[in-house]
């Protein structure tokens, strides 16, 4: 550890440390299941996991404390959101990682049609760039009932609307399985009908976000397989909160889902 001026900044690298250490241990397990990919790093552990031979799937750009909540459905946030994907997309790009993960944003009063049109403007400026890289910029649906009230992107049908809008092969929906279980439930009619809006899956079970298994209301190998059959060849990654042994919860869910 290197102490630069007092101990707030020793305390900062040691903690920086301790969560590469933390992210390249877990690389490991995940290739021992045979797992190609780690989801959500941010950028400065996007070299520790190509170090341990696995591919971060889904980068963030930067993190942040409102990184759920200002989104493209505000126009005063393009700006923003777009100066920070550009200077994140080509760093991605260089390292390797084929999607980005970005937001919708809160509703705060807007109308859909209001927050489509907001979406489709401020993406619409990202996505030559996301293009020229070669990186999908995946915008993620989430829940309003349970975890994010008022955010906006809460149904695949108002996801489509954007991504039609868009009209960009470098621009695309982060469905999470959980989320939209929650909120409209036919998952399986849903990823088929959206089969070509979708660039990235995250799983977790429902109720709780917890394991894959009998204490969960969905059929995760149906879901995996018919997956599978809409030829999709990006990311599925397992996002959830063990109620048990970790890797060990992994491993199940790895077992489930391979088709």
């Amino acid at each position: 550890m290197r102490r630069l001026g007092g101990s707030a900044v020793g305390r900062l690298v040691t903690r920086r440390d301790a969560i590469g250490a933390a992210v390249a241990s877990l690389a490991g397990a995940c290739k021992s299941m045979g797992l190609s990919a780690i989801d959500l790093l941010a950028p400065e552990d996007w070299p520790v996991v190509r170090d341990c031979g696995l591919v971060c799937s889904m980068g963030y750009a930067a993190i942040r404390d409102d990184f759920i909540p200002r989104g493209f459905n505000d126009p005063a946030n393009h700006d923003f959101l777009v100066g920070e994907l550009e200077r994140a997309l080509p760093l991605a790009a260089q390292q390797g990682i084929p999607n980005l993960i970005a937001m919708f944003g809160n509703r705060q009063g807007r109308t859909d049609s209001q927050g489509i049109e907001a979406c489709v403007t401020g993406l619409r400026r990202i996505a030559p760039l996301a293009e020229h890289h070669g990186v999908t910029i995946c915008v993620e649906l989430l829940n309003s009932k349970v975890d994010h009230h008022d955010y906006q992107g809460d149904h695949t049908a108002f996801g489509a609307q954007v991504m039609e809008g868009v009209n960009s092969p470098r621009v695309k929906l982060l469905y999470d399985i959980y989320h939209m279980q929650i909120m409209e439930g036919d998952v399986i009619r849903t990823i088929r009908q959206h089969a070509s809006h979708i660039g990235h899956f995250h799983t977790g079970g429902v109720p709780g976000r917890h394991e894959l298994d009998d204490t969960q209301e969905l059929n995760w190998h149906a879901i995996a397989r018919a997956i599978a059959d809409t030829g999709f060849t990006g990311y599925m990654a397992h996002e959830f909160v063990p109620t048990r042994d970790p890797l060990r919860s992994l491993g199940e869910a790895v077992e489930t889902c391979t088709v």
